[in-house]
């Protein structure tokens, strides 16, 4: 009984993220207009799951510990390209974008600088 109501919680708590930001997107895509979304606290948001994915794979949790941040992280840059289209400068998103990507090496970089320090 425990372990089918665990994974209830795991399914329904990834079933509810994939929705999360939907009504958002199409609210979004019906109005064409990306006016009363807030560009920092979308990037905010998106580099706070990016952070928290990266730390999670970087430590090797199981994936159903997070398995619902690349299903949001996908929906919130579904939402910066939408507003970066709306706001007609679809090529400003790249940085954001590219930086993001960059990110992902930070971590592993770091822990190669210490253990290249420790060596010596």
């Amino acid at each position: 009984m425990r372990e089918q109501l665990l994974l209830f919680c795991n399914w329904s708590t990834l079933g509810v993220c994939a929705a999360l930001k939907l009504p958002q997107i199409s609210a979004v895509l019906a109005a064409r207009n990306a006016r009363g979304i807030s560009l920092p606290s979308l990037l905010l948001e998106l580099a706070g799951f990016l952070v928290f994915l990266r730390y999670q794979c970087y430590y090797e949790y199981p994936l159903l510990t997070y398995l619902e941040y690349p299903i949001l992280i996908a929906q919130d840059v579904l939402l910066l390209l939408c507003v970066f289209h709306f706001n007609g400068n679809v090529k400003g998103a790249a940085p954001y974008l590219a930086a993001f990507v960059a990110s992902w090496f930070v971590l592993p970089l770091q822990k190669w600088i210490i253990d290249l320090a420790m060596q010596e």
